[in-house]
């Protein structure tokens, strides 16, 4: 059950990070790194809900 909350909860980080990056490019002049901050964020929690899911389809708990 853990393991299904720590996907829902990256899933979740990931949508923010998404609808953040969104904002910033709507707003932001071209001289801000928010956006690329932004994408750094979701590519990181992207390899993490991999990872996650690979290790709960490999173990099992993930069916």
């Amino acid at each position: 059950m853990l393991l299904k909350s720590l996907i829902a909860l990256v899933f979740i980080g990931m949508l923010a990070s998404l609808v953040a990056g969104a904002g910033f490019l709507l707003r932001d002049g071209s001289r801000s790194r928010r956006l690329l901050t932004s994408l750094k964020w979701r590519v990181g929690l992207a390899a993490c809900l991999v990872t996650l899911l690979v290790i709960g389809f490999s173990t099992g708990m993930l069916d």
